[in-house]
């Protein structure tokens, strides 16, 4: 048996991990736009990367690399490093390169970016940025602040795993994501650590596993950006694994932090669960709640507080899969509005979904009779603020 203690420290809780964000004049205003995560020893590293045919130029260097251990991971905003040709891999290996050369003890190093798509990297600006940076700086708040974009705020959270014999182990994180949000993997930046002892052959299977009912079934936009990546190191400075405990506290890392991606949606003032029950199987379930996670007309009637069960209807039955207005329940949180082919929208009934419509937080369930398939996709509603900020988002 094991019990999960949440912790500070972000990606700098577990052993042996150190972060720091610096301002390199990526962004305006000196905020941190240029972050970096060390280990002191060398970590193995698996990543899952975006379904967007057009991967950008750090997860072309990853893959063509063959990366499988580090120590250094090097990130920055504002620019995505995208749609930029051989030039942005060739700039990867100018920028990594004189990491290497200035910070002496690094092997290994990878990078990832975020930002504006189509605009060569500031090569010149890292370059200065790296030489400043402070190896022994455990400064997770500002790592997790430089890789910010149109995030009104950072996303972290760490754990300690304590096991029934008093073995212990730390897991870490902090992510980015506001906009570019669909539920296609890996929909966001996130870079997570521990000190387990992870089986490097495990690494990815439990990444891609947790990744399902997590960062693969959150919606903000329904777009896939190009440069989505999910990192997990592991320097198993604790010498500690156990598959169930560490599973577990991977999809609740995961997990926490898709809700906080959902939650700071662009202009967002809601957080949804779609619970899709009787479907005829999972895949069909999972097709259901992601289509209502992305639906603008769900989203904007979210926005406007509207119950407007037929908008859920219409997408169910627009997602092609197995279902029937005989057999389907529509409920918002504990308020049935759909009962198989029966409509139960009174005034009554109105009034008491739309206050549960007026929660920052609340479940929509969907239980579709026909099986005993069931998965929940989270999503957020959609308003003005989301226009606004993407209306200038290159400004």
């Amino acid at each position: 048996m094991y019990t999960l203690y949440s912790i500070d420290g972000g990606v700098c809780a577990p052993e042996g991990f150190f972060a720091d964000g610096i301002a390199a004049g990526l962004k305006p205003d000196n905020q941190k736009d240029l972050a970096f995560i060390r280990s002191d020893t060398l970590c193995d590293i698996r990543a899952i990367f975006t379904t967007n045919r057009f991967q950008a130029a750090p997860i072309e260097h990853f893959k063509k690399h063959g990366v499988e251990t580090t120590d250094f991971v090097l990130i920055n905003a504002k620019n995505a490093n995208a749609m930029t040709g051989k030039r942005g891999v060739e700039d990867i290996e100018t920028i990594l390169g004189h990491a290497k050369a200035t910070l002496k003890t690094i092997q290994n190093p990878v990078m990832s970016s975020t930002g504006v798509i189509g605009v060569p990297l500031p090569t010149e600006k890292i370059l200065r940025g790296i030489e400043t940076f402070d190896l022994q700086r455990r400064d997770p708040q500002s790592a997790a602040e430089a890789i910010m974009t149109t995030d009104s705020y950072d996303k972290q959270v760490a754990f300690e795993v304590r096991l029934d014999n008093g073995d212990r182990f730390r897991i870490g994180a902090m992510a980015k994501g506001a906009g570019m949000i669909d539920p296609a993997m890996a929909t966001m930046l996130c870079f997570i650590t521990t000190d387990a002892a992870v089986p490097p052959d495990e690494m990815k299977p439990l990444l891609s596993s947790c990744a399902e009912t997590t960062f693969n079934a959150i919606s903000v936009d329904g777009d896939t950006s190009t440069n989505d990546t999910v990192m997990l190191l592991s320097n198993g400075r604790s010498g500690i694994y156990h598959r169930e405990a560490f599973a577990f506290a991977l999809e609740k890392v995961m997990h926490e932090l898709a809700l906080k991606i959902v939650a700071d949606g662009e202009g967002a003032t809601k957080c949804v669960a779609f619970n899709v029950t009787g479907a005829a199987n999972r895949r069909e379930a999972a097709i259901v709640a992601k289509a209502l996670a992305d639906s603008l007309l769900v989203k904007t009637a979210l926005y406007g507080e509207d119950p407007n069960w037929g908008r859920i209807a219409s997408t169910i039955g627009a997602s092609g899969v197995e279902c029937d207005p005989e057999s389907l329940s529509i409920a918002f949180g504990d308020v049935t509005v759909y009962q198989r082919g029966e409509i139960l929208f009174d005034e009554e009934q109105e009034a008491k979904a739309a206050r549960v419509m007026k929660k920052s937080s609340f479940p929509i369930h969907c239980d579709l009779g026909i099986a005993d398939g069931s998965f929940t996709a989270y999503g957020c509603d959609l308003g003005h603020e989301y226009v606004k900020i993407n209306a200038d988002y290159r400004t």
